[in-house]
């Protein structure tokens, strides 16, 4: 099934002239979810028209959730096509009884958060690791290396939703009101996992940080 799914930023007014300026909030075509099911059954049968539907009712708040997390124009824009694409791909495997906007949302975050993750390790550690040159004891920089390992395990086992929201809020400072939108959860919910995340996230740290309190006390 090949769709063109950039053109859905063409759609009317789905690409915002400063996309800075753009609330992540639900948009009108996004109200009407009393028809997504049937619709999600056209596309798992392959009806092309239907997914099209489906870019349309979600483009402008992709648009906006990626931009969010990339900062950059054409990131953005290739990050939704990756999305819907890979939506597209797992359509089959998709519960039609349950909303495609969070199933849809999350899958856009987590490839979001990679692609970011990254970016940031391509272009920032080789310079970090330049600067600490003559700076930094070899044993520093192992401690370091050792603390971002042991949280990046910490965090890639939280429940997805958990992690998610961490990210977007400890990380990417989205406020909870805009993760509660783009995930379609309540901002209460929201809380919930960053501190029930939070608290995980000590809890794997403690034993190192003991550990480097002992070897220094």
């Amino acid at each position: 099934m090949a769709v063109d799914v950039m053109q859905g930023l063409a759609l009317g007014d789905a690409r915002p002239a400063d996309p800075r300026t753009m609330a992540v909030t639900p948009g009108a075509a996004a109200l009407d979810m009393s028809d997504e099911g049937a619709v999600v059954r056209r596309v798992q049968q392959g009806d092309t028209e239907a997914f099209d539907e489906l870019v349309r009712r979600y483009m402008r708040r992709a648009y906006g959730l990626a931009y969010r997390l990339l900062g950059h124009r054409e990131d953005a824009e290739d990050l939704v096509q990756d999305a819907f694409m890979t939506a597209l791909q797992r359509i089959e495997t998709f519960d039609v009884t349950r909303p495609f906007g969070p199933w849809f949302f999350r899958l856009l975050t987590n490839r979001g958060l990679n692609a970011r993750q990254a970016r940031f390790i391509r272009q920032v550690e080789p310079l970090a690791e330049e600067r600490a040159g003559g700076q930094a004891s070899p044993l520093d920089l192992l401690e370091r290396t050792e603390v971002r390992e042991r949280f990046r395990q910490a965090a890639d086992a939280l429940p997805e939703r958990q992690r998610i929201a961490i990210e977007l809020f400890d990380v990417e400072g989205f406020s909870s009101a805009e993760i509660a939108a783009a995930l379609d959860i309540p901002a209460g919910t929201v809380r919930w996992y960053v501190h029930e995340a939070r608290r995980a996230l000590r809890s794997a740290l403690e034993p190192l940080a003991n550990d480097r309190g002992a070897d220094h006390g």
